[in-house]
């Protein structure tokens, strides 16, 4: 199994430092006590390899983006110490197994004060471990959560729901588009994410044609699948919460099959290879759910991410132009929201941290202050739910159209997302 070096040190160069230390401390030199430099750990417990290492890495390298910054301040003030911020990461694999080995050893081993997840499929071999050990963990999926889940949150990304505010936003903005197609692989991202659409579908007004098409996670061949889409000559197609490997050749299939209507996804990953494959002008008007971060929309007061622009500049100085993706800034996002409550709480304890973070039922969401929510859904308010942005893309780049809120959708259409999630088993109930 892979694991990332801290600071990517490799073996030469670890004994090269090694036999340097040993050098200079051979030599007489007057010996000066320093004070230890207090240093809590964070676990980044996420797919670093494999078809969904695209949701975990980027974020990892976003987090030493935010680790850097906040360091070079002098680190986070706790009490009355000030303490640097080190990431230890664990490659889950995306594989339960491996996340619950990851667990143990960040926990025992490392020492982490806190563990940020992808979720899904990994989170039921985790949170065992978790609950016993009373560690704070963040999820980027809700539908992990459960009234047993008393130590997992989901303090940034809200999925699959906020998924409503793009099909809300299309429906009044372009009226005349009436039918949809949907299609999904068969898993823990999937499904409920599927029941999500349906309800926003439904909800605006568009006919969803035939049942919506599952795949097996193993497909590798998106031929056939976006064949059987068009054969019903639907005006949108709904591409759910595919991975970026999924997205990238249904989209190139959709456009090499002479599909010409609207195309909407949650994610859109790495967007700009989807332009070069296919058109600047097929790719117009695309709608997905994350922003790049240079978007001046993103500078509006009532967003939270700190110097947004310019962190997203550092992203692509560090990592290249094109690896900007969903959660390149997520988990970053939510050690904002982490470090907050460790100052509030005057402690890195785990269960203070929690107390403090979810105090006052709001929170500092990186689109704006959002509520904690979700026991209707999942059983726990331990979502944190506000304004969310709806992207399109224009011109071949990623541009924020408009925040739509949340809660105002849940609001007016609970008991159609409640419909759709027991009829595919998402309920909190249905999967614990």
């Amino acid at each position: 199994m892979r694991k990332l070096g801290k600071g990517g040190m490799d073996r030469r160069q670890f004994l090269s430092t090694t036999a340097a230390a040993a050098l200079m401390a051979s030599v007489s030199m007057p010996k000066i006590a320093f004070g230890a430099e207090k240093t809590v750990k964070i676990g980044f417990l996420a797919p670093l390899t494999g078809e969904v290492a695209a949701w975990g890495k980027p974020g990892l390298d976003g987090c030493k983006i935010w680790a850097d910054w906040v360091n070079a301040d002098g680190g986070i003030k706790v009490g009355d110490e000030m303490m640097k911020v080190e990431f230890v990461s664990y490659d889950d694999e995306y594989d339960p197994s491996k996340a619950r080995a990851g667990a143990v050893k960040l926990i025992k081993e490392d020492e982490v004060k806190f563990i940020m997840m992808l979720g899904g499929d990994p989170w039921p071999g985790a949170s065992p471990v978790a609950e016993r050990e009373e560690m704070l963990v963040s999820t980027l999926l809700p539908s992990d959560l459960t009234p047993e889940t008393t130590m997992l949150l989901a303090p940034c990304e809200v999925h699959p729901i906020y998924n409503v505010t793009g099909v809300e936003w299309l429906a009044e903005n372009k009226p005349d588009l009436k039918t949809a197609v949907i299609c999904a692989q068969d898993d823990a991202l999937g499904k409920p994410s599927v029941a999500t659409y349906l309800a926003a579908f439904e909800a605006a007004g568009i006919e969803v044609l035939d049942e919506p098409i599952f795949f097996d996670p193993a497909t590798t061949d998106f031929a056939p699948i976006m064949s059987k889409m068009l054969a019903l000559k639907p005006d949108i197609i709904c591409l759910d919460t595919c991975y970026a490997d999924y997205v990238h050749p249904l989209t190139e299939q959709a456009f090499q099959q002479g599909f010409k209507g609207q195309m909407i996804s949650c994610t859109a990953d790495f967007y700009e290879k989807m332009v070069e494959k296919t058109s600047k002008e097929f790719m117009e008007g695309f709608i997905f759910q994350f922003p790049d971060f240079d978007d001046p929309k993103l500078n509006e007061p009532h967003v939270n991410f700190k110097r947004p622009n310019d962190f997203y500049q550092e992203y692509l100085k560090r990592y290249g132009a094109g690896e900007w993706g969903a959660v390149s800034w997520e988990y970053a996002s939510i050690m904002d929201l982490w470090a907050d409550a460790a100052k509030k709480a005057g402690t890195t304890e785990p269960t203070a941290v929690l107390a403090a973070m979810k105090e006052g039922g709001v929170g500092k969401h990186a689109f704006g202050e959002a509520d904690w929510w979700g026991e209707e859904l999942f059983g726990i308010d331990n979502a944190l739910v506000g304004l969310w942005p709806v992207v399109a893309i224009q011109d071949g780049k990623a541009k924020i159209q408009d925040f739509k809120s949340i809660p105002d959708w849940w609001g007016k259409h609970s008991e159609l997302l409640i419909k759709h999630m027991k009829a595919l088993g998402q309920m909190y109930y249905q999967r614990s």
